[in-house]
């Protein structure tokens, strides 16, 4: 079994943005594990087959974070109406400029990953599709029933049972 590492970010102050906490969480209850507290990243408790941290942004620090690592799961939130309500593809190394500096994508720290350790770990994007970005800390009821789904996408992932999927 591959060792995987399930990223979630979003920022939970800004309502369906926050998705990737609730999907992370209830992964973890899944798995055995007990949850991330608001605040918690998860990196101090790594070591599991499956480990899952929550991030407010991706970061380049996690560059030697993901070398132990064979497979990384990103979970986020869209907010593109011609998507799926979840979007599921794989994510191959690529390092592009962003027109904002401080934002990194799943494919750039998979190309730093692959630059800086000669690492290739399996990426791939669980993206739940968000409605309601505004400032307050619950989830709206379109994002909040995804979860679950979400959670047996990450789950099929895991077990190797499934690449790309949209639904």
């Amino acid at each position: 079994m591959y060792r995987t590492l399930v990223i979630g970010y979003g920022n939970l102050d800004r309502g369906d943005d926050g998705v990737a906490h609730h999907v992370v969480n209830e992964l973890r209850q899944r798995l055995g594990q007990p949850p991330l507290n608001e605040g918690d990243t998860g990196l101090e408790k790594l070591g599991a087959q499956v480990d899952s941290i929550l991030l407010m942004q991706l970061v380049p620090e996690l560059v030697d974070t993901l070398f132990d690592y064979d497979r990384v799961i990103f979970i986020d939130a869209h907010v593109r109406e011609d998507m799926p309500d979840l979007y599921c593809t794989p994510v191959l190394p690529e390092y592009t400029t962003s027109a904002f500096t401080h934002h990194m994508t799943p494919a750039m720290i998979l190309a730093l990953v692959k630059l800086v350790h000669h690492r290739n770990p399996e990426g791939y994007i669980v993206s739940i599709r968000g409605h309601n970005f505004d400032f307050h800390r619950h989830l709206s009821l379109a994002t909040q029933a995804m979860v679950p789904v979400a959670v047996e996408t990450v789950l099929q992932i895991i077990a190797g049972e499934g690449s790309e999927t949209a639904e």
